[in-house]
Order: structure tokens, then C-alpha cells, then sequence
């Protein structure tokens, strides 16, 4: 029970050292991963287009 109790404590030692985020930098980082989503989901909708055309043009 011992090691458990001293796991905890060091646990939180460590979170205290973290360094957070700011509440900018949380959200300029979701807006980079929204836009990079967006783009990335057109890309492969296009592609996904233009397969299909592909094949229906052969078939």
C-alpha cells in the first residue's frame, strides 16, 4: 500500500511540472487540425469523384 501512496505523490509532482497550454495555443492548434481536416477530406473526396467516373466510364 505503501509503493501505491509514493506512486501517487510522485504523480503529482511530476503534473506540477508540466508546462500547459495556453488557452491561445489550445485553440489556434484545434483550428489547425480542423483546417488541415477539411482539406485533406476534399482531397479524397475528389479523388474518390474522380475514381468513380473512372470506372464508370470504362464500365
Amino acid at each position: 500500500m505503501q509503493k501505491i501512496i509514493q506512486f501517487v505523490k510522485d504523480s503529482y509532482g511530476e503534473l506540477r511540472k508540466v508546462v500547459w497550454p495556453t488557452k491561445e495555443d489550445v485553440v489556434s492548434s484545434v483550428k489547425v487540425v480542423i483546417v488541415s481536416t477539411v482539406i485533406i477530406a476534399s482531397a479524397l473526396g475528389l479523388v474518390d469523384v474522380l475514381l468513380l467516373l473512372g470506372v464508370q466510364a470504362i464500365f
